[in-house]
């Protein structure tokens, strides 16, 4: 009986979940999850072609998932991808701002107008706009709840040089999920963030796997850098009910990153 209680606790069986930058990375990974955890996703990143195929997999497999080209820092192109998603599958429930940039490992010294614009455009401006944009539909809708989540960074936690203005962006989105979920309590909407550490992805395996690699192990207590996976479960509470009493929380999946001495 406990077992059952705690699957459908942690079921998103019917529930339509819009996620962003989800052609690669994170976003390509929690559509996977999200959909074998039932529910129906709906997948927004500029490289239609990336995120055509992600959606061809997902269906293959038994999941309901719709691509739809995405570019968070245009307007009229996040109304549309939140348009699409409730015409094909109703109301959105979950809202997940996971699209994020970098502009390479360079000091606030080094970056220009046009590096600073791109981070903050992308990272912290469109999630402000989307979820603005979802919380209008969900009053609209007169939906009885709403849930976003904002993929932070432990970047917003731990100062490293070389890291601005992603740092700053990331450490901005964790203070924007609080106020977010102050103000967004009122219409019945949950706002958490989930703040990844050191994972292993395409395109952090060239500087994590390099000969600097035992210096940025030795910096995590539990001695090894993060997989995909190591998400799942709290991408998962966030997600479900098992949530139901939170808002306005970080999520810190790290190995221990941000509490160690190193």
């Amino acid at each position: 009986m406990l077992e059952g209680i705690i699957v459908d606790l942690f079921s998103l069986k019917g529930k339509n979940i819009a996620i962003t930058g989800a052609s690669s990375g994170f976003g390509h990974h929690f559509a996977g999850v999200l959909s074998g955890a039932g529910a129906n996703v709906i997948l927004g990143a500029r490289r239609a072609d990336k995120i055509a195929d992600r959606v061809s997999e997902i269906n293959q497999s038994g999941g309901q998932a719709l691509g739809i080209p995405l570019d968070v820092t245009i307007p009229d192109s996040c109304a549309d991808f939140l348009h699409q998603a409730e015409e094909a599958f109703g109301p959105v429930d979950v809202l997940i701002n996971n699209a994020g940039v970098e502009a390479g490992a360079k000091t606030y010294a080094m970056i220009d107008e046009d590096d600073w614009d791109f981070v903050l455009d992308t990272n912290l401006k469109s999630v402000w706009r989307l979820s603005k944009m979802y919380t209008e539909s969900v009053v609209k809708n007169k939906q009885s709840e709403g849930n976003i989540i904002n993929v932070s960074s432990i970047t917003a936690y731990r100062t490293i040089k070389g890291q601005f203005p992603y740092a700053v962006s990331k450490a901005a989105l964790v203070k924007a999920t609080e106020i977010m979920a102050l103000e967004g309590a009122r219409y019945g909407i949950r706002v958490n963030s989930l703040a990844p550490g050191y994972i292993l992805t395409d395109v952090s395996r060239i500087l994590l796997e390099s000969e600097r690699s035992d210096t940025f192990v030795k910096g995590i207590p539990m001695r090894r850098y993060g997989e995909f996976e190591d998400l799942d479960g709290p991408l998962l509470l966030l997600a479900s009910d098992g949530s139901r009493y939170m808002t306005g929380s970080t999520v810190v999946v790290d190995g221990g990153h941000i509490v160690s001495e190193l």
